[in-house]
């Protein structure tokens, strides 16, 4: 199944393909470009599937994000990360990966991902892949084999294969749930057609966890670490960085309900210290290649020093904030848990990083409560932050969640396996919530067409009514808009010596529900950002600001110690 670049021997540039290439153009040579570039960066998620449609199939593609690439430069961000596009099933949207040296033929091929990177560089922005290594696809060849060759085989030893307990195996080896719902183990069928082994999946049964017991497991990541950088990748996010390893004899939970136990301890499927040694063997590939290439744990931990654990000097560089994005638009807790998100790395020398949505939880204007408004002052806050911060895409259009989605268009498996169409719908109180769809719904970058230029026909989830009034074209130029706010405070956050990379604020006295805090650049100046969590007006005094210059505020402000609820300004101090 995997492809080969060969089959090509000139690339649309011209250059060859299949090659490994030194580092991209904007590593080294890029106007105003910084080492450690990763410590400050803006980095743009893009869903494959619901971004742009190149081929007019209804399904996002690769083709379609090379198009789209000078949006993205054009709003300011500096690197692209690319949910899955490997071969897969799509069982659970490309996080099933039955070949990761392949290309989903749904999104293209070798050649689109080699086209794709290549343009990127051209303009300045990285490319950032992302990597499954907690379990593969149930088609994976591994795992194919696994199941022929039966019982005692070594290629079972590749993943968690065990014998049921109780009479006739019959109950799953420990009481272990998926993330998904259900046990999080399935029996298998031996060649004979007997009833068989149980093999362990933490998220669908499509996508059995791999053991990283196993020499080859090791072996096998390492080399596709080393195609993908040869291929010209600039880093990688990690999924489950913390689900790799499993506590040894894989024991009982002893309670149900344990998705409820996520991010409060430490599990003995999730966060286990065995992680770490994983990933010092992937900092040192990583450090082989010029133009420092970087890896991104999503790891999901009890508290911020554990996750500082995985960006220490010889692991990763980056790990996601969770604890930011779950944190609630309240001045007093969004004070904490920056303070801790910043202690905790300040140790370690990571950059803190920060994030209000992706493609696995809600929209944050939805989640914040359903205002514009409210988003837009979050997001300037964000921004504001020292560190790096991803955008998901269509936040910078100010997109909702869709939640009106009909039941035969979903696809989310979590929504299939937590009980949809019994009386009274999705039983949310031991998986996910199944609405993962929502926030997956293809953007709108023109106001008319069948998918609001999605692509030349339907999209593969139905976009909502009025989707087209939030769309790229309808916002380009128009300086109230939210894209055009997205735009303005990335340019000022490049040009500024405040913002950007640091590791502290000074936090500015401030009435309640108002955060206000200042930060200061090595070229002596300094910029205050003041956000009223509040729904009312309040009055700050002048020496809060300064009397400097408004720079940027998320709704208008015309100025003055009064700031109106729900939003955030920035000035010059």
């Amino acid at each position: 199944m995997t492809q080969h670049l060969a089959d090509r021997t000139q690339p649309p540039s011209g250059d060859p393909v299949g090659v490994p290439r030194p580092a991209p153009a904007v590593a080294d040579s890029a106007p105003g470009h910084q080492p450690q570039w990763w410590r400050d960066a803006v980095i743009y998620q893009v869903y494959p599937r619901s971004f742009a449609d190149g081929n007019g199939d209804g399904m996002g593609d690769l083709a379609g994000i090379r198009r789209r690439l000078p949006y993205l430069a054009n709003l300011g961000v500096d690197a692209v990360w690319l949910s899955p596009f490997y071969a897969s099933p799509q069982a659970d949207a490309g996080y099933d990966v039955a070949d990761y040296r392949a290309i989903d033929p749904m999104f293209g091929d070798l050649h689109d991902a080699d086209a794709l990177i290549r343009d990127a560089h051209e303009l300045g922005l990285r490319i950032i892949v992302d990597l499954v290594p907690n379990h593969s696809s149930d088609r994976h060849e591994w795992f194919q084999r696994a199941l022929r060759e039966g019982p005692e085989s070594p290629a079972r030893d590749r993943y968690h294969f065990r014998p049921g307990r109780g009479e006739g195996g019959e109950e799953p080896p420990n009481d272990w749930e998926s993330i998904f719902g259900g046990p999080a183990w399935t029996r298998t069928r031996n060649p004979d057609g007997t009833p068989g082994e149980w093999y362990l999946h933490l998220f669908a049964p499509e996508q059995p966890d791999l053991n990283w017991d196993n020499q080859a497991v090791h072996d096998e990541f390492r080399s596709l670490l080393r195609f993908w950088l040869d291929m010209g990748v600039d880093g990688f996010r990690i999924d489950v960085a913390h689900g790799l390893v499993k506590a040894a004899g894989l024991p009982d939970m002893g309670r149900s309900g344990q998705l409820k136990l996520l991010g409060t301890q430490v599990l003995p499927f999730f966060d286990q210290d065995g992680v770490h040694e994983i990933y010092r063997s992937w900092r040192r590939i990583l450090e082989e290649y010029p133009g420092e290439r970087i890896g991104v744990a999503e790891a999901w931990t009890p508290n911020e020093n554990r996750t500082a654990l995985y960006v220490r000097p010889d692991e990763l560089h980056q790990a996601f904030n969770f604890h930011y994005l779950n944190a609630s638009w309240d001045a007093a807790e969004l004070r904490r848990v920056i303070d801790t998100s910043l202690e905790s790395m300040r140790p370690v020398g990571a950059p803190t990083t920060w994030v209000l949505s992706n493609h696995d939880v809600v929209r944050h204007l939805t989640r914040l409560g359903g205002s514009l408004r409210r988003a837009r002052a979050a997001t300037l806050l964000m921004l504001a932050l020292p560190g790096s911060a991803y955008i998901y895409q269509g936040e910078e259009l100010g997109l909702p969640e869709v939640t009106e989605l009909p039941d035969e268009v979903r696809q989310d498996p979590a929504f299939f396996r937590r009980g949809a169409g019994s009386p009274g719908g999705v039983d949310s109180s031991d998986g996910q919530e199944g609405l993962r769809d929502g926030c997956r719904v293809p953007i709108p970058w023109t106001p008319g067409g069948s998918s609001y230029g999605f692509g030349e026909n339907d999209s593969w989830l139905p976009q909502p009514a009025g989707w087209g009034e939030m769309s790229v074209a309808r916002q380009t130029g128009d300086p109230t808009s939210t894209l055009e706010l997205y735009r303005s405070a990335l340019v000022l956050r490049r040009d500024l010596d405040a913002l950007g990379a640091g590791d502290g604020v000074e936090w500015l006295p401030a009435p309640e529900g108002v955060l206000a805090f200042r930060r200061r650049g090595a070229d002596g100046g300094a910029l205050v950002c003041v956000s009223n969590t509040r729904a009312e007006p309040v009055t700050v005094p002048d020496e809060l600001t300064g009397r400097g210059e408004v720079l940027l505020a998320s709704d208008g402000h015309p100025g003055g110690g009064t700031i109106a609820g729900d939003t955030t300004v920035w000035w010059a101090a």
